[in-house]
């Protein structure tokens, strides 16, 4: 199938292979979850392919755009996000303290704000991490700043700060934690961060180039297949108790699995994935393919010129998948296609992570 696909795509270009991946993928792919013995426990078999990465649909972002041909080779990916109970363990055992359990190191958060930016104060440089808090009432959506807060003491036991708890929520993706704590979890565990290419292909789930991981209708039959925030019920980012107080996430399984037996890969809680991000990198891969792109692993550098006050080139990870706060009205990123740029430094109360291994 690949070494049919690479001529479709050199010959025809990506309207061709468009076509013939629309007929190629006609047969639903098989589901492999690993029991420990056939495959590592609870990781989906990835079996890798040719496919059209990013999206020219009228939802794509500029960071989205253009689709270009992308071949990745086969492994296992995580059914789940690695949960509270499974990154317990690892703390349990190793005594890990995860990045928002640390003082904040000054010359890491430095490169996110404007040059010149003076030091703050000790007292300031307190543990913690961002947290979404919400509105009273609806606001305008041009200032995310109105609705996310630095909590101090935010950290995975205590996702919205020292009066929250994770009791009872072993089962949800833990949240609070950075690329840096997502990479030594991976560590302990034997596993690795995908690839931003690998992620997409797993999260389409053999669907080339449906709008999202389960198809192209948002709701098919009035059900939701994601956990997102639903505007019909509650404008964004209202969190008044009358109004249904704080989205958070749900636990993993929630939601069926897609054509490979992963779950949550879009909503739920951001993912992040190894490569650096820059916004024009789908555009700088499809000026220089020549065909389909062998395994991408990414840009050697970042840029981000769309987030205000934080320079261009500050560093910056993919996080792939959307989360319970993406929505119709500001961000539609339950999508397979859809990426941003993160701190790599920065826990948030809405991004998580889930490993792969190599086959």
């Amino acid at each position: 199938m690949a070494g049919g696909a690479t001529a479709v795509a050199a010959a025809a270009g990506v309207a061709g292979w468009r076509a013939w991946a629309h007929r190629a993928g006609a047969n639903a792919p098989e589901v492999r979850i690993g029991d420990g013995s056939t495959g590592p426990k609870d990781m989906a078999w990835i079996p890798g392919g040719v496919f059209l990465m990013g999206s020219d649909h009228a939802l794509a972002r500029f960071d989205e755009r253009p689709a270009h041909a992308v071949r990745v080779h086969g492994f296992w990916m995580d059914a789940t996000h690695v949960t509270n109970a499974q990154f317990a363990d690892f703390v349990r055992q190793t005594g890990y303290v995860t990045t928002a359990e640390r003082k904040p190191d000054w010359d890491t958060v430095r490169v996110q704000l404007p040059p010149g930016t003076p030091r703050p104060p000790d007292e300031v440089l307190v543990p913690g991490a961002m947290v979404f808090t919400g509105t009273r009432a609806p606001v305008r959506l041009d200032d995310y700043g109105q609705w996310w807060r630095y909590v101090p003491g935010a950290e995975w036991r205590h996702p919205h700060g020292r009066g929250s708890t994770i009791a009872g929520k072993e089962d949800h993706p833990v949240v609070q934690v950075s690329h840096q704590d997502a990479q030594a979890y991976a560590r302990w565990a034997g596993k690795r961060l995908a690839t931003e290419a690998e992620w997409e292909f797993a999260a389409r789930g053999g669907l080339e180039q449906a709008t999202y991981a389960w198809g192209d209708d948002m709701a098919p039959d009035g059900e939701r297949r994601a956990n997102y925030w639903d505007t019909r019920e509650r404008r964004f980012p209202v969190v008044r108790p009358e109004a249904g107080g704080a989205a958070g996430t749900t636990p993993v399984r929630s939601f069926p699995a897609n054509g490979y037996g992963l779950h949550d890969m879009t909503g739920n809680a951001w993912q992040w994935v190894a490569d650096w991000y820059r916004a024009d990198y789908f555009a700088q891969q499809a000026r220089a393919a020549r065909g389909p792109i062998e395994d991408p692993r990414g840009p050697a550098d970042c840029f981000d010129p769309a987030d205000p006050g934080v320079p261009p080139g500050a560093p910056k990870r993919v996080i792939r998948g959307g989360s319970f706060l993406c929505n119709v009205d500001y961000c539609l990123s339950f999508r397979p296609s859809a990426r941003r740029g993160c701190d790599p430094y920065s826990p948030m109360s809405h991004l998580g992570f889930r490993l792969v291994r190599d086959a």
